[in-house]
C-alpha cells in the first residue's frame, strides 16, 4: 500500500468551515498538487522561462528542453512515444482537436492522407450513454455539421454498457467510436477490448476518453489498442490548463490541424501554407510551457509511486466508501454494489439520498469540512438514464486516507436526520 502522502500536498493541511480539518473528496473534478509539481512549475518560471521552439539564446534552449523533457515523461507514463503526445489546454481541447481535424478533413483538407477522417451523410459516429459532455458534444457537433448520424451504446440500470447490440450499433457505416475508459459518475471502468475489436472490424477509428483512468490505474496505450486518447493534467496531480492527446503517429501526421499560427508550419507564402509533422503541427502559438513542465513532474511523481500501488490504494478507499454508502439506510449508491477490483471500479462513490436534494447533501458535507461534487457531473444523459437529475459524489486520489472515506460515510448517515426526513 501507499505511504501516507499528506505531507506532500500542502493544501491538505489547511482548515475550512469552523476550523475543521479539510477532507478532500473531489479529486474526480480536480486533484491536489504535490510539492514536486508546485516546485517544478515555479522553478521553470524562476530559472528557465523563455519561448519554446523560437530563438537560439540560452533561455530559449532551456525552455525548449524542459518542454520536450516533460513530453517524454508524459509519454513514458502512458507507454507512448514522445512524438505521439500533443500538448493541449486540457482533455476537452484534445477531443475538440480531433473533432475539428475531422471536420477539416470532411471539408477537403489534408488530401488523400486525410481520407480516413472524413465523415458525411450516410456515415455514423458512435458514442455511449455514459459519456462526459466533453466526449459527447464535440461529436454531436461534428455529426450535425457533416450530415453524419450520431448513435450511442446504451447502459443498463446499473450504469454498465449494454453491449448486446454492439454489432448492430457499430456497423459498417461507422467511422468513429468514442467512449470513456471510466465513468466519472458510476466509477465503472470499461473493458476496451470488445469495443476496440468491433470498431476495427468495420474499419472505424477508436477515440478513448482516459481522463478518469490515467490518474488512477496503469494505462498503456499499446495494450489498449485504441487509436487516439485524451487525458488531462489537473486530474493527475498536475496543473490546470494542460492536457494531452495521444495518437498513433501515422494518424496524427494525417489529421489536418484545425487551429493555425506560428511554430506549426514548414513554409508560408501569401497563397499557401504547409504544416509540420505531428505533434508540432497541432501546437501553434504560445505554448503552456510551465504547465507542461508541471504535468511532466506529476507523471514522474505517479510513476515513482507505482500505478499498481495507486490502484490498490484507491480500491481500498472505494471499498470503504461504496460499502458504507450501500449499507446506509435511505442512500442509493450509483453503479455496482459489492466487492470491487482495483481495475473494475474507480475510487469514487456517487449517491442519492431519499428525500434530500444533492446540493443539500453537499452542504451538510461541506459544513463538516468534507468536499464533494454535487450535480450531474457533466453527464446529464447518464443521470437521466438512471432516473436522476443529479447526485453527490465523493472521489479519491493517492492522498486520500481511510479515515477520509469513513468521514464521508459517517456524514451520509446523518443527512436524513439533519433534514428531518423519516427513515
Amino acid at each position: 500500500m501507499l505511504r501516507d502522502l499528506h505531507d506532500d500536498f500542502p493544501l491538505l493541511a489547511r482548515t475550512v468551515r469552523n476550523g475543521r480539518p479539510l477532507v478532500y473528496l473531489d479529486s474526480a473534478a480536480t486533484s491536489q498538487k504535490p510539492l514536486a509539481v508546485l516546485e517544478a512549475e515555479a522553478g521553470f518560471y524562476r530559472e528557465h522561462n523563455g519561448a519554446v521552439a523560437r530563438g537560439a539564446h540560452l533561455l530559449a534552449e532551456e525552455a525548449t528542453e524542459a518542454f520536450e523533457t516533460a513530453r517524454d515523461d508524459v509519454a513514458r507514463f502512458v507507454g507512448a512515444a514522445s512524438d505521439e503526445i500533443v500538448w493541449t489546454s486540457g482533455a476537452t481541447a484534445a477531443v475538440n482537436l480531433v473533432a475539428g481535424g475531422m471536420l477539416q478533413a470532411s471539408l477537403g483538407a489534408g488530401g488523400d492522407e486525410a481520407a480516413r477522417f472524413r465523415v458525411g451523410p450516410g456515415d455514423r459516429i458512435v458514442v455511449t450513454e455514459t459519456e462526459h459532455h466533453a466526449n459527447l458534444i464535440p461529436w454531436q457537433q461534428l455529426a450535425a455539421r457533416t450530415g453524419a448520424e450520431l448513435a450511442w451504446i446504451p447502459v443498463d440500470d446499473e450504469g454498465r454498457l449494454d453491449l448486446d447490440g454492439l454489432d448492430r450499433i457499430v456497423d459498417e457505416r461507422t467511422r468513429l467510436l468514442a467512449f470513456t475508459h471510466a465513468s466519472n459518475v458510476t466509477g465503472i471502468i470499461n473493458d476496451p477490448e470488445p469495443l476496440v475489436r468491433r470498431a476495427h472490424e468495420v474499419g472505424a477509428l477508436v477515440f478513448l476518453d482516459a481522463c478518469q483512468s490515467v490518474p488512477h490505474i496503469p494505462v498503456d496505450v499499446a495494450q489498449l489498442g485504441v487509436d487516439l486518447m485524451a487525458f488531462s493534467g489537473h486530474k493527475m496531480l498536475g496543473p490546470t490548463g494542460i492536457g494531452a492527446l495521444w495518437g498513433r503517429k501515422d494518424l496524427l501526421d494525417a489529421l489536418p490541424p484545425a487551429t493555425f499560427g506560428g511554430s506549426a508550419i514548414r513554409v508560408v507564402t501569401m497563397e499557401h501554407t504547409t504544416f509540420l509533422d505531428a505533434p508540432q503541427r497541432f501546437e501553434p502559438g504560445t505554448q503552456p510551457v510551465a504547465q507542461a513542465v508541471g504535468m511532466g513532474a506529476a507523471a514522474r511523481y505517479l510513476m515513482d509511486l507505482g500505478m499498481e500501488k495507486v490502484a490498490r490504494h484507491e480500491a481500498r478507499i472505494a471499498q470503504i466508501m461504496r460499502e458504507g454508502a450501500a449499507e446506509t439506510p435511505g442512500v442509493r449508491l450509483l453503479g455496482p454494489v459489492g466487492d470491487v477490483d482495483r481495475f473494475d471500479v474507480l475510487g469514487l462513490a456517487a449517491v442519492v439520498i431519499d428525500g434530500v436534494h444533492a446540493h443539500d447533501v453537499g452542504q451538510v458535507l461541506d459544513d463538516r469540512g468534507i468536499t464533494a461534487r454535487v450535480g450531474h457531473h457533466c453527464a446529464q444523459p447518464l443521470h437521466r438514464r438512471l432516473g436522476l437529475t443529479g447526485s453527490t459524489r465523493a472521489s479519491a486520489h493517492v492522498y486520500t486516507r481511510e479515515e477520509d472515506a469513513r468521514a464521508f460515510v459517517d456524514a451520509l448517515s446523518d443527512v436524513r436526520t439533519f433534514f428531518g426526513v423519516n427513515a
